[in-house]
């Protein structure tokens, strides 16, 4: 990998360790990433790796010119060991991973070099970066907001126990907050944020197309288990949506379309649809959730189904969340219990998320094992929801240190708040005049409290969250008079929504008749 800085600068990851060297000119400097390239093919094609190579007829380039990313700064010299992954990383990109899943990998820009030693080099979603792209599938690049907008007012603090102490024991679902305790999200929004590691579906997808089904499922449980990286530092409350409410995510650049609604009031249940590259993911999703003074637990109900486009489908459903410190002490989640992952490629996998105890010094750890139709254990996996996953393949003999990377968590918003929100968090409510033309009435974008929320307007804010929820009441009385959601419906002999179709259609026309305006006006007495 080259640096930014200096051109004569070169970059390798070992299997253990990382070396930052320097040629004697630019040319030196390019003989040597040739030699290193093919010193490396040599490696990846012996007997030793054991692991067939992707065949996607992708033409692998050098990226000299061109700077897709905004978030990549400049020289190497502040890098730390969380920017790279140096122990245990099985460095094969360009050979094993889909083109898809290197879609958004910086690139190396030699003519914006910068004199800075203080900018700083972002890896992309998937914790790596390279200069190496795949040329002919690359995804386009999209430009989208990187911080959240500057607060307006000053936030006035409540404690969360003198809001909550008089409801123990009842439906978190059904207890009113104020906006507050709420993050400039709503739970709608929070079910595409489980896609931001999308890519490894992708290379599951890939993985499959050349017949090696253990590998698509070492990446489906690798996707199961990167959802819950997002939660790590969120101390706030999604907003619960109103019946009928929708959101839309259209990211080109992840080769995503996703759509979900609230399609029941009580109980509250949400559905989703999202379609990828070779695959397509949908669920409806509830949640059984009680607070026992100091502590909060969300038990999700609800199965989430994958399938690809050769026909191999996976279910699984989600763990339990428990909420801890409402009282005292610092308020942190975690997540606990088994993960069970069929396939129908011939293998099954189970992971276990430990529970986080008082003398636990290691704690959101995850452990899995994957078997085959005999029952027989062909790799383990190890590693934390919140940082990593990594893998041995225990069919084949590599020696106890053998162990590969399979998903790492991208780095922490160069502008932090108190929301916590990742990089791609910061995304999910941005609203452009362009997209507002586009959206139906319904959309989280358009909710007003929401937005308020996120602009740093609480008293407005608040209000209008009142306002809302006071609307909401009158949601019960229209199940109870026959209401359907818009684009979910119940197939005869299932218990789960599935999309209809016809989102994307009307999209296009922009014909929202049949979608009411649920927000109605701001309150004008405000």
């Amino acid at each position: 990998m080259g640096s930014c800085s200096d051109d004569r600068r070169f970059l390798i990851i070992t299997g253990k360790k990382k070396l930052q060297l320097r040629a004697e000119s630019k040319e030196d400097r390019l003989i040597w990433l040739e030699g290193l390239f093919a010193a490396r093919k040599k490696y990846l094609t012996s007997d030793f790796v054991h692991m067939p190579r992707m065949n996607n007829n992708c033409n692998v380039a050098t990226r000299e010119s061109e700077i897709k990313g905004g978030n990549t700064r400049g020289s190497d010299e502040e890098e730390t060991d969380d920017d790279v992954h140096t122990d245990n990383l099985f460095f094969d990109a360009p050979e094993i991973l889909s083109s898809s899943s290197l879609r958004s990998l910086e690139s190396y820009d030699d003519s914006s070099s910068s004199d800075s030693e203080n900018e700083e080099v972002h890896p992309s979603e998937d914790g790596l970066s390279s200069f190496m792209r795949f040329v002919e599938c690359d995804y386009p690049y999209v430009e989208r907001r990187e911080k959240l907008p500057k607060p307006v007012e000053e936030e006035k603090r409540i404690s969360l126990w003198s809001m909550i102490k008089d409801n123990i024991g009842k439906d978190l679902t059904r207890i009113c907050l104020p906006v507050y305790f709420n993050e400039p999200l709503s739970s709608l929004q929070k079910c595409f944020e489980d896609f931001e590691y999308s890519y490894l579906l992708d290379q599951a997808y890939e993985w499959g197309r050349t017949g090696n089904n253990l590998m698509r499922m070492l990446n489906v449980a690798a996707f199961a288990v990167s959802g819950y990286a997002c939660t790590d530092g969120r101390k706030f409350k999604p907003f619960n949506p109103l019946l009928g409410e929708t959101f839309e995510a259209n990211y080109p650049d992840k080769g995503l379309r996703f759509i979900s609604e609230k399609v029941s009031h009580h109980p509250l249940i949400l559905a989703c649809h999202c379609e990828g590259r070779g695959w397509k993911m949908w669920g409806d999703s509830t949640l059984k959730s009680k607070f026992w003074g100091p502590s909060i637990q969300l038990d999700p109900v609800g199965v989430l189904n994958l399938e690809f486009d050769d026909g191999e489908v996976f279910q699984w459903s989600k763990v339990t969340t428990s909420i801890y410190n409402l009282v005292l002490g610092k308020l942190y989640c975690d997540h606990f219990g088994t993960m069970h992952i069929q396939g129908r490629g011939g293998y099954s996998c189970k992971l276990k998320f430990k529970k986080q105890s008082i003398m636990n010094r290691n704690p959101h750890q995850v452990h899995g094992l994957v078997q085959n139709k005999s029952g027989k254990t062909v790799a383990t996996m190890f590693g934390k929801w919140d940082k990593s996953l990594n893998y041995c393949n225990t069919s084949i003999d590599l020696g106890k240190d053998m162990e590969y990377l399979l998903w790492k968590r991208s780095k922490p918003s160069t502008f932090q708040t108190k929301y916590n929100f990742t990089r791609f968090a910061v995304t999910l409510n941005e609203l452009s005049p362009d997209l507002e033309e586009k959206l139906p009435p319904t959309d989280s974008r358009l909710r007003p409290d929401q937005r308020f929320l996120e602009n740093g307007e609480y008293e407005i804010a608040n209000s209008e969250k009142l306002r809302l929820e006071q609307r909401q009441r009158q949601a019960s009385k229209m199940q109870e008079k026959g209401w359907k959601p818009r684009w979910f419906a119940k197939p005869k002999g299932s218990d789960t929504y599935q999309y209809i179709g016809g989102y994307w259609e009307a999209r296009e026309t922009r014909k929202w008749e049949s979608c009411p305006h649920i927000f109605g006006e701001v309150s004008e007495d405000i």
